[in-house]
């Protein structure tokens, strides 16, 4: 898999912010990608060094419109903590 098939979207939250000032981040990636994998694209498209990454999956949620009800899609969830050393990702700096 390449570094961006891995890599689907940077999570914007309040929670997230706050994590990126202590050199935090949180992505949403692909569901078959482990720990290595991520931590080695991160840090391919964005330049940075990864100091460790945790995983979680996300279970779809029961949502309902009317009658209507369904699931809404499961996904994996990966925080990414960068090393002292290593610089920042610029995308996150114009969120904040």
């Amino acid at each position: 898999m390449a570094a961006q098939d891995i890599i689907v979207r940077p999570i914007i939250t309040e929670k997230s912010m706050l994590g990126a000032t202590d050199k935090k981040y949180t992505f949403e990636v692909a569901k078959k990608a482990n720990k290595i994998e991520i931590a080695k694209a991160v840090e391919e498209i964005f330049g940075v060094k990864v100091a460790k990454v945790n995983t979680v999956n996300v279970r779809g949620r029961l949502r309902r419109q009317g009658r209507n009800q369904g699931y809404t899609r499961a996904w994996k969830k990966a925080y990414v903590t960068l090393t002292q050393d290593s610089k920042d990702i610029e995308f996150f700096e114009g969120m904040m």
